[in-house]
């Protein structure tokens, strides 16, 4: 059975950090390209960042220089570290998995908030 399962979130004060994990089951992870999606209440689920299985990176420009992406293959888990938050940057965060197939996990919240 496929899973991803996302923990992490939490509430942080504006220019705090968080790192998000993504532990993957039920595929084999190491060829997947895995991404890390959010969206905010009202909003579309927009790209976050991405790394593929040769760990390739890619980051949408707005979380450039913030945010890094990385990866565990030994541990099937993908991770977001994210620095210098900002109140825009509360939303659900979705872990996401590409290749043959694609599958998502169920998200973890992440508020920015004083």
């Amino acid at each position: 059975q496929v899973q991803l399962v996302e923990s992490g979130g939490g509430l942080v004060q504006p220019g705090g950090s968080l790192r998000l994990s993504c532990a993957a089951s039920g595929f084999t992870f190491s060829n997947y390209t895995m991404s890390w999606y959010r969206q905010a209440p009202g909003k579309e689920r927009d790209l976050v960042a991405t790394i593929t299985s040769t760990k390739s990176t890619n980051y949408a420009d707005s979380m450039k220089g913030r945010f890094t992406i990385s990866r565990d293959n030994a541990k099937n888990t993908v991770y977001l570290q994210m620095n210098s938050l900002k109140p825009e940057d509360t939303a659900i965060y979705y872990c996401k998995a590409a290749f043959a197939r694609v599958y998502w996990g169920r998200g973890t919240q992440v508020t920015v908030s004083s």
